[in-house]
């Protein structure tokens, strides 16, 4: 083997010796180590709770995200085949298919887009009443109010001539001394403490509660339990009085409260459709004017837009509500 020697001269001596630097070179590492300071120094520095705060973020929408896709991997796998047919199956199908045979006769009777007067609409509810039970007569009165404001709250109350019909279950909220009246003139328990008592572990065995104006601050410990049912005593429904019993009589005769819900419709028991037909237009007419009588002084539009009649399980007819005004 030749080996090959190379001789070192000054001419490849910058092989081995470093380049040397620029004034130019500095000057540029110098500016830039100045705006990595002046960068440092304008972005804030982060403490720790912050960065928990971050985390916790960070980790709420990683969860978040995660459950979103289950629940779409989960209703893909619900998607079968079978059950997409039956989709398109019921929305094929005629709303009117899924009443009965007696519902759909009663409807074919029934004009919707007519007017009907008052006597003509109580007829009709009564022959096209399809139940085998005796059913109660409805009736549906649609206000022009924001029931959202507090001055246009409808609610009250009116006794009927000839009553609804319906037994009603009465409580009273009354003092040991008048207990006994109270059970006299009709009602299912009477008493003070020991019927609040027996309302608080669950029982709400009644249809309406009456009670003395002494005994509301005691009945405050129930008042949730009583407001979500409809069921605590009012002064404006005529249930907060001195005179319990002839409260109790009155509702049992046939006294209806009316309150407006949160779309402004009214919905009450007006009677039986065994009743005659001019006592149940002689109810309506009575229970219209208690409604025109509460007419909030605010609603400058026309207050009734709408009644419907209907009995239990039937087929609404619309009211002309010109005409009934007239004569009530």
């Amino acid at each position: 083997m030749k080996f090959i020697f190379k001789r070192y001269s000054p001419l490849n001596s910058s092989i081995m010796t470093p380049k040397k630097t620029t004034p130019a070179d500095t000057s540029a590492e110098k500016k830039s180590a100045k705006d990595q300071k002046k960068e440092d120094a304008a972005t804030p520095e982060i403490s720790e709770a912050e960065l928990l705060k971050q985390k916790k973020e960070e980790s709420k929408i990683k969860k978040e995200t995660e459950k979103k896709e289950k629940k779409a991997a989960k209703a893909e796998k619900k998607k079968t085949p079978q059950k997409a047919e039956k989709l398109k199956k019921n929305q094929k199908r005629n709303p009117l298919k899924t009443h009965s045979k007696a519902w759909r006769a009663a409807n074919e009777k029934i004009e919707k887009e007519k007017l009907y007067p008052l006597a003509e609409a109580v007829k009709l509810a009564q022959k096209t009443s399809s139940t085998k039970f005796d059913a109660s007569v409805e009736i549906h009165t649609r206000l022009g109010i924001n029931s959202k404001k507090s001055d246009q709250i409808v609610r009250a109350s009116v006794s009927l001539p000839h009553g609804t019909g319906k037994t009603l279950r009465v409580i009273a909220f009354v003092n040991e001394e008048k207990a006994k009246d109270a059970k006299k003139a009709g009602a299912v328990e009477a008493g003070d403490e020991n019927l609040i008592a027996k309302i608080s572990k669950g029982w709400l065995d009644f249809d309406v509660a009456v009670a003395t104006p002494d005994m509301m601050k005691k009945i405050g410990k129930i008042a949730k339990t009583l407001g979500q049912k409809g069921l605590m005593p009012n002064p404006k429904a005529g249930t907060v009085t001195e005179d319990v019993g002839s409260a109790i009589a009155e509702i049992q005769k046939g006294k209806v409260e009316f309150r407006a819900d949160s779309f402004g419709i009214l919905h009450n028991i007006v009677g039986k459709v065994s009743f005659d037909t001019e006592k149940l237009v002689e109810n309506i007419q009575i229970y219209l004017r208690a409604v025109l009588d509460v007419r909030p002084k605010t609603v400058k539009s026309n207050y009734l837009k709408g009644i419907s009649l209907a009995t239990s399980m039937g087929v609404g007819i619309k009211v002309d509500v010109n005409e009934t005004i007239k004569n009530v």
